[in-house]
């Protein structure tokens, strides 16, 4: 099989890779296509792929391009993992946000709308052209805001483009350790959207065992998002938020910690990726070792800052382990290419899973997977609380789907001013002024 990875010099593509180095059943991949517009960051990345397969007699072969058709042609997965502007837009998006009091975190709030409105245009002539080159392709989109962006792309690919993320699944498993199931037996109740998302409930045997660690104080501080969200508001809830969710039920708290930081996440990650790929064009540097000093380091800081905002500490040694959304990934391919069936917490047209939203609405949900996709599997309403976040969210997605198509800034200063984190239809203008200066990406806005 031939994989094409669309971003293919980002940063976490040796998670992808190295994933595929550990499956050796027949139908594996065999070649992997890297495709960016930047080829430094190509050499980079290819390099540390070198140094990974060593000593793996049936390493898949790979192959790097700045030809977009060229890496689209015979595919039969295309991984899209693009990042439009590149962390130096996503450093902006957090700065102009936080200068108007607001989060700008990269897929929650305003920061998230901005990206979303630099990344679908793009992310639409991609699915067009993967349409066009390989119709056959399933694509599997990593590229954030997931959700919406899968949704962008499914206007085109209809159900053959499906939206993944670790979070549900890693959140599932916590839960899962903490109470003594296998997680791999375990069925996870999970609903929403990307980064809007609860368990409800986690089943072993046909026995929910979510109420028995809702019950149990010690428990739920035994885990991060028990330390994150608190033992009180979990058991009002009588579910586990997503992580993301913090930003909405802590957003003050949130903004100043954000407000406060000597730099923020964005700025983080534009300065120690630039140093990591600066320091791959010296000679002598060695590529894995080099990478993988990076991504613990990553990984050790992420959410930091609401860590401290919930008194947390440090990440769990078992939350740096690698594993996520690249396996969940591997997983996915396995079971289409092989018809492995297996359930996974995936992105995808609604169908009727969630009664709230209508069915083209990409979701957030269980489906069972099989040779012809991922299908959604209908699940309980969500509580008020919960579908007015979801439809409020989804309404800003839909705006946002109407600027990009459009150019309408009235519809993008719509998406901002709809969004639960934005409490001010003239801070949404500002907003829209401030990111229009900042991304040239955006001139598409009000265009003739």
């Amino acid at each position: 099989m031939k994989l094409t990875i669309l971003g293919g010099g980002g940063f976490r593509v040796p998670l992808v890779y190295g994933a595929l180095l550990g499956d050796h059943a027949d139908g594996r991949v065999s070649r992997v296509t890297l495709y960016d517009t930047d080829a430094d960051r190509l050499t980079a990345v290819a390099r540390v792929l070198d140094e990974q397969a060593r000593g793996i007699p049936d390493a898949p072969a790979v192959v790097a391009t700045t030809e977009l058709d060229e890496a689209l042609r015979g595919a039969d997965f295309v991984f899209s993992a693009i990042r439009v502007g590149g962390l130096a837009g996503r450093a902006a998006d957090e700065r102009v946000a936080l200068d108007l009091g607001v989060l700008g975190q990269e897929t929650v709030g305003a920061g998230g709308i901005a990206y979303g409105l630099r990344t679908v245009p793009v992310a639409v002539e991609l699915a067009r052209r993967i349409a066009r080159l390989a119709p056959h392709a399933w694509t599997i989109n990593f590229t954030n805001p997931a959700g919406l962006v899968t949704e962008a792309m499914s206007r085109h690919l209809g159900d053959r483009v499906i939206g993944i993320c670790d979070s549900p699944v890693g959140l599932g498993r916590r839960i899962a350790r903490v109470l003594g199931a296998d997680p791999e037996r375990a069925w996870i109740d999970y609903a929403g959207l990307n980064h809007l998302g609860w368990v409800r409930g986690l089943y072993v045997d046909g026995r929910d065992e979510l109420p028995r660690l809702l019950a149990d104080p010690a428990l739920l501080g035994s885990f991060e998002e028990g330390r994150l969200f608190g033992a009180e508001l979990l058991r009002s809830l009588g579910a586990i938020p997503n992580e993301y969710l913090h930003y909405y039920y802590f957003d003050r708290e949130a903004v100043t910690a954000y407000q406060e930081a000597e730099q923020t996440r964005g700025a983080f990650l534009r300065d120690q990726q630039e140093g990591f790929y600066a320091r791959m064009r010296e000679p002598g540097t060695p590529p894995l070792a080099t990478w993988d000093r990076t991504r613990a380091e990553r990984e050790a800081t992420y959410m930091a800052e609401n860590r401290d905002v919930a008194g947390a500490g440090e990440r769990e040694e078992s939350d740096l382990e690698s594993g996520g959304y690249e396996q969940v990934a591997l997983a996915l391919m396995r079971a289409i290419a092989r018809n492995e069936r297996t359930s996974l917490i995936l992105n995808v047209r609604n169908r009727t899973a969630l009664s709230a939203l209508d069915a083209e609405a990409v979701v957030e949900v269980p489906c069972l997977v099989d040779a012809n996709g991922a299908h959604p599997v209908a699940v309980s309403p969500l509580p008020y609380h919960a579908v007015g976040l979801v439809t409020a969210v989804k309404a800003v997605e839909r705006a946002v789907l109407e600027a990009a198509e459009s150019g309408s800034r009235a519809a993008a200063v719509r998406a901002f001013a709809l969004h639960p984190l934005v409490d001010s239809v003239t801070v949404a203008r500002r907003l829209v002024d401030g990111y229009t200066e900042v991304h040239p990406q955006l001139a598409y806005l009000d265009r003739p």
